[in-house]
């Protein structure tokens, strides 16, 4: 009997014209030589059907790189009617014959790597160094999902009943969609996407309209591996785009990244319209320094690195410092300002700075920008004590860009706006606590709850933050406690309004529904 699959083999590519941005070979037409990025719907590139277009824009340098179009609903609607077209084929087909193809993903994306770190780092703003470990997160969820023939076993149980017998399958549901982050715009979609692909489910993805060319470039290698047609699909756009997967009806589950207010808005529709949902939240993330912690430089370079990585755009980045105790506190202090004066900030496309490790690029926007400094005027009127000033930074050959300094607050009480508040951006707040319970009460106050780390060598204070603190991740020794692919991802309280974290074994929850089967077979006479 022979297979219906063909063999996996990797298509040439359909679209010929090909450029390069930032040396990167990327698809799309151009106008005035800014290029214009285009929808990947059923298999095929094609000029979006959209409502006007945004400035892609580099934020090191204030320069338009590109244009992304505002997809209409009706544009979005023709990517998920051809999801649902591929849904029926895709689900049916072999679990071992899905992952095939994700491990061919795997391969083209491992030879590409450089070229897409460098249109991220372009893009974002981040350095080279954090772009290409974000490539490698990225590789580690494809990896994991090719572990879906045994991921998604189902249970049997043999004579739960005299003669009967029960048992549970995991079965796709169909189309799911993704309304992605700006920070981590190769990592984040595979958060997800391989995992619903690998379950046997169909993909639209929307990368943010800010950063829109990593994943065109990231679908380009998706479009050389054979993928069926419409088993994965590319929409741009803002807002409407995102509320047109809420809105149709053949979307079964919407994964969202990004600000609380935003994931409270998506949690209530999906929720109204009987839709499954993921939902990942604002943050602020604190680190508390036990009087027993000793490897004091080692743990400043830890500080900085998880502070002002990414300028602090990440969700795992700390913003907040407890240190406990007086003495601490005041060697904490003194300790990372000397060293955030240090921090390399510069276009992380420079080639003077490129090699380095740790280099601190621009946030993402003049929007975003503005909203910092007005936090950081916020804690100055409230009576913080502005310790470190990275508000007038200049960086020549960037004076569009938008660059803000290392900050530091120190002197800070829980309650305060700049506690209270994720700015997102490179400022820190520094607060004391006299005891370690105080510490855990300063973050289980705080509304958001997606990670906290402690450092100590006690293994007692270890035990009591990692049980009592009311986060979703949680560090010992670890600046950045991000999961690795093989465990879940996600915060608790306002950082999380769903039930269900991404990535490894949990997200198979999410894009399969249990059949529950109770059977018993008589004797034939």
């Amino acid at each position: 009997m022979t297979s219906k699959y063909k063999p996996i083999e990797l298509r040439p590519r359909k679209i010929k014209r090909i450029f390069f941005l930032i040396g990167c070979p990327v698809k799309g037409t151009l106008l005035n030589n800014i290029k214009i990025v285009k929808n990947y719907i059923g298999g095929e590139w094609a000029e979006a059907q959209c409502s006007g277009y945004l400035d892609i824009e580099n934020p090191s340098t204030g320069e338009v790189i590109g244009k992304v179009p505002l997809s209409t609903p009706a544009e979005v609607n023709r990517a998920i009617d051809a999801a649902q077209s591929a849904f029926t084929e895709w689900g049916r087909m072999p679990v071992a014959r899905r992952v095939g193809y994700l491990y061919a993903l795997r391969n083209v994306l491992r030879e590409n790597e450089e070229k897409i770190s460098r249109t991220l780092a372009a893009e974002m703003g981040k350095s080279l160094p954090d772009a290409r470990a974000e490539m490698k997160r990225t590789f580690e969820n494809i990896e994991v999902a090719c572990g879906m023939p045994v991921l998604q076993q189902g249970d049997k149980l043999i004579g739960s009943s005299y003669g009967i017998d029960g048992e549970v399958i995991r079965l796709p549901l169909g189309v799911f969609t993704l309304i992605a982050p700006f920070n981590f715009p190769a990592m984040a979609p595979f958060w997800f996407t391989p995992y619903a692909l690998a379950t046997g489910n169909t993909y639209v993805a929307k990368p943010s309209e800010q950063v829109p060319l990593t994943m065109e470039l990231i679908t380009e290698c998706i479009d050389q591996i054979g993928l069926p047609w419409g088993v994965f699909n590319l929409v741009n756009g803002d807002k409407a785009a995102a509320c047109a997967f809420i809105d149709n009806p053949k979307v079964k589950g919407v994964s969202f990244v990004g600000r609380s207010e935003t994931c409270r808005i998506i949690a209530q529709k999906c929720a109204a319209a009987n839709k499954r949902y993921q939902a990942m939240g604002s943050a602020k993330n604190h680190l508390v320094v036990m009087p027993d912690y000793s490897k004091l430089d080692q743990l400043i370079r830890n500080m900085s690195t998880s502070c002002y990585g990414c300028a602090g755009q990440r969700c795992m980045a700390a913003s907040a410092i407890v240190p406990v105790g007086d003495d601490m506190y005041k060697t904490v202090c003194e300790k990372f300002i000397s060293e955030s004066k240090k921090i390399i900030v510069a276009n992380p496309l420079d080639p003077k700075v490129a090699a380095e490790s740790m280099v601190m690029g621009p946030v993402i926007s003049a929007k975003a920008k503005k909203f910092i400094l007005g936090m950081i005027e916020t804690g100055l009127n409230e009576g913080a004590t502005l310790a470190l000033d990275g508000r007038d930074i200049k960086i020549p050959g960037c004076e569009k860009g938008h660059f803000i300094g290392p900050t530091i607050f120190t002197d800070v009480k829980p309650g305060m706006e700049i506690h209270k508040t994720e700015i997102f951006g490179p400022v820190v707040v520094i607060l004391k606590a006299s005891s370690l319970d105080e510490a855990i009460e300063i973050i289980n106050e705080h509304q958001y709850a997606n990670a906290a780390s402690i450092y100590t060598q006690n293994g007692y204070y270890a035990r009591k933050f990692k049980l009592e603190v009311q986060c979703g991740m949680i560090g010992v020794n670890i600046g950045i406690p991000a999961p690795v692919a093989y465990l879940p991802f996600g915060g608790m309280k306002n950082s999380m309004m769903c039930d269900i974290k991404m990535q490894s074994k949990a997200a198979i929850d999410f894009f399969t529904e249990d059949k529950i089967i109770t059977e018993r077979y008589w004797q034939e006479d």
